[in-house]
């Protein structure tokens, strides 16, 4: 079978035309639905709402692909559409059950504990539960640097936040995650 690599103005081009449209899509998911689950799974810990969100992510992406202007790169215009469906999911999740951030942080953390997907060593679960500890916006911006790679500016474009608040947020992320390590029992 041979496997087709369209670039993202070739998806673009195929989708504004309807006899296309669904291959299009079809291969945007393709390329894209791995990276969009992790970027959500990491946010949200658990596996069933990080499915959920990722087919929401892409619902909204099939009804907005039309209005897409090319200002920013596709990627990143899918990872804004992520970003917001997991802060949206989380702070739903707090006022439904009108939990303290340490409640959600606790129940996350018992999901990291539970997760059969998620696989590491005691350091690596220690440093999941230690970025639990992070607002969300800061936990989101550590993920995105560390995890990801993402350069300021990309992470920039996608949060809407200035380079100069990202490098800050980080730095204090990086430190909190520094002081709860030191605090855990190894």
């Amino acid at each position: 079978m041979i496997e087709i690599k369209l670039t993202d103005s070739d998806i673009l081009a195929k989708f504004s035309v309807l006899e296309t449209r669904s291959f299009a899509f079809n291969q945007l998911v393709r390329i894209y639905q791995q990276k969009v689950y992790w970027h959500i799974r990491k946010m949200v810990i658990d596996h069933d709402d990080a499915n959920d969100l990722t087919q929401e992510t892409f619902i909204k992406i099939w009804k907005a692909l039309d209005d897409f202007k090319g200002n920013s790169q596709l990627f990143t215009w899918i990872y804004r559409i992520a970003t917001n469906e997991c802060l949206n999911h989380l702070a739903k999740k707090r006022r439904r059950f009108f939990l303290q951030i340490n409640d959600i942080t606790e129940e996350l953390s018992n999901k990291i504990d539970d997760s059969n997907l998620i696989s590491g060593d005691e350091i690596q679960l220690k440093l999941q539960k230690a970025l639990l500890t992070l607002p969300d916006k800061q936990r989101l911006v550590f993920n995105m640097k560390y995890y990801d790679e993402m350069k300021y500016e990309e992470i920039s474009e996608i949060t809407g936040t200035s380079v100069g608040a990202l490098k800050a947020s980080y730095h204090l992320a990086v430190k909190k995650v520094e002081q709860h390590l030191k605090n855990s029992e190894f």
